[in-house]
Parts: structure tokens; sequence; C-alpha cells
């Protein structure tokens, strides 16, 4: 089976100049078939700001309401994943930017009410067309997918761009043998979140419920790493977890299955 990668690179690598066209010269440089997701929740952020729009937070979670959905669809849809696209083609690269409505790839609901919490426009992903991403893909075209999808309804839904690149990866496992890279700010999993060298090199389900118990993996490091078991289970042959700089290094920490 032919390989792909998934790679998810979070806002702050793709919204700084240094730091993404770093990310852009690195992902070209990985061989073969390959998807980039990308976040760009401070850009959203600061735009909100611009507009005197608030942004809320619950849990690490934006709340979208209508105006922030606005926010968001341009900031994600538009400003930061054209950029990229943009960034790629400069180097050779045939991307093509994608949110989930864009030829039906991703269809969510929205999320109900959590906790209490109303999340607002927010996309809880339901089923991923890997039949259409993958003719995409072998057409030699690199899908930039935002974390964007839609209810098949006519509404646009704001999405975890973790979520997104573990639900995508999932539903090109049935076509390509798929490895799942998460690129973010540390070399990987930190057993000491002030040393940068103390990488978890690999985690297991049980390292994982034991780190969650004693604090040492917390915040938003649980979703993506919930993720990235339930991509492991689903098909996805690897996944790792490592700093944008050291893509395609074969460092970081690998996420390894339920036994």
């Amino acid at each position: 089976m032919e390989k792909l990668t998934v790679i998810k690179v979070g806002g702050k690598i793709v919204e700084e100049e240094d730091t993404l066209q770093r990310l852009l010269d690195d992902f070209t440089a990985i061989e073969g078939h390959k998807v980039l997701v990308h976040g760009g929740g401070r850009s959203a952020t600061k735009l909100a700001a611009r507009l005197g729009i608030e942004s809320q937070m619950v849990n690490g979670r934006r709340i979208t309401d209508a105006d922030m959905l606005q926010i968001v669809t341009m900031v994600y849809g538009g400003l930061v994943n054209k950029n990229i696209v943009a960034g790629l083609q400069a180097r050779g690269v045939n991307a093509l930017g994608l949110t989930g409505a864009d030829m039906d790839v991703i269809r969510s609901a929205k999320r109900p009410l959590k906790d209490g919490v109303d999340y607002g426009f927010v996309g809880d992903v339901r089923q991923v067309d890997g039949s259409r991403l993958s003719s995409l893909i072998r057409q030699g075209i690199v899908p930039v997918m935002a974390p964007l999808t839609h209810d098949g309804e006519g509404h646009i839904l704001n999405t975890n761009a973790d979520t997104i690149a573990g639900e995508t990866a999932k539903g090109l496992a049935p076509f390509f043998d798929v490895a799942l890279v998460f690129c973010f700010e540390k070399k990987g999993v930190l057993r000491d979140e002030n040393d940068e060298d103390s990488v978890i090199p690999t985690l297991t389900p049980e390292d994982f419920r034991r780190y969650v118990a004693d604090g040492t993996i917390q915040g938003g490091m649980i979703p993506k790493l919930e993720n990235s078991f339930e991509a492991l289970k689903a098909g996805v042959s690897q996944v790792v977890i490592t700093s944008a700089a050291a893509l395609g290094s074969g460092s970081g920490t690998r996420i390894l299955q339920y036994k």
C-alpha cells in the first residue's frame, strides 16, 4: 500500500513568518503523498479583538457564536489557508486549500450542550469522504485542510484541528498506509514541561492514563493523545508527536497501539 503522511501544525507555527517558511520547506521535503492540516486560533483571536469581538474559551475550546463564526471562516479558510497554499505552490507543491464543505469531504454535527456549555457553531465530525480525498491525492494534489467543516444544511462549523487531522487520517487509512504527525512548539510529549529535553519517547495507553493521573499530561495534550489512540485503533499505522523543527527527523514521542 502506498504511504501517506498527514501533518497537523498548530496555529502558532503557521502564523509567524519565520516558522511558517521553515515548515513549508520541511513539508515540501517529505516524500510521497501528504496532507497538511493547520490551526489558526491566535490570528482569529487577534482579528476578533481588532473588530471588538470578545473571544471566549472553555477548557481550551473556542465558543463560536455567529460573529466569531464569521471571523474563523475568514481567517482559517481564507487568510491562513491561502498563505500556506501560496507558499507551497512557490515550492513546486501542487496544494489545494480545503474546508470540510469543499467537495463534502468532512461533514459534522453541531455540538450539543456539553456540561451546560453552549459551544455555538462548533462541529463534531461525523464522516470523512476518504474516497474523494484519496482520488485527489492520487492525482498529485496535496490537500491543505482548514479547521472548518459543515453540517450538510448550509452551515459552516468551527472544528478542532487535531480532530480534523485524526479523522482525516482515519478516513484515508483504507486507501493508504497512513502516518499521522502532530507538530507543535515542543519536541514531543514532555515529562517536565520546563525541560525541553524530557521527551517521553514512546507512550502506551497505560502510560497515558498514569501520566494524566499524576498531572504530567494535562490540558490540550489530553485530547491530542486521545485522538492519537483512536487513530491507531481505526487503522492508522503510526502516530508521532514532535516539533515542527524536527519534522522528518524521526524524533519526538511515538504513540503505541492498545495491546
